[in-house]
């Protein structure tokens, strides 16, 4: 079973959430970035621009602003909420290569 669906899920979440709560869609409005996910045998990404999420694709866009790189496990873990952002981060279960601003941009959509 792949991840695919479950990033869409939460791609579908984030940009209802952008469009419905103003904060979330003021603080993102202007923000345009590249995200790539590896999740070793999968490799999926997506762009934001315009407070939504689009072109979401199973491939890498090169050059992206921002790589998250985690198992499928843990990164299952991370959207049910068993699994803390933070916590994965420390305990190297997950690792996030981009800029610190690029970075807080993640943080916004949730």
């Amino acid at each position: 079973m792949t991840m695919e669906a479950t990033i869409q899920e939460f791609i579908d979440k984030a940009n209802k959430r952008m469009a419905e709560d103003a904060d979330v869609r003021e603080k993102t409005k202007d923000l345009v970035k590249t995200v790539n996910f590896d999740l070793g045998e999968e490799k999926y990404s997506m762009k934001l621009s315009d407070a939504k999420i689009s072109d979401f694709k199973p491939e890498f866009i090169e050059d992206a602003d921002i790589t998250v790189t985690t198992t499928p496990e843990y990164f299952q873990q991370l959207v049910d909420g068993d699994l803390r952002p933070m916590r994965a981060y420390v305990t190297k279960k997950i690792s996030i290569k981009g800029k610190i601003q690029d970075l807080m941009f993640l943080k916004k959509l949730f």
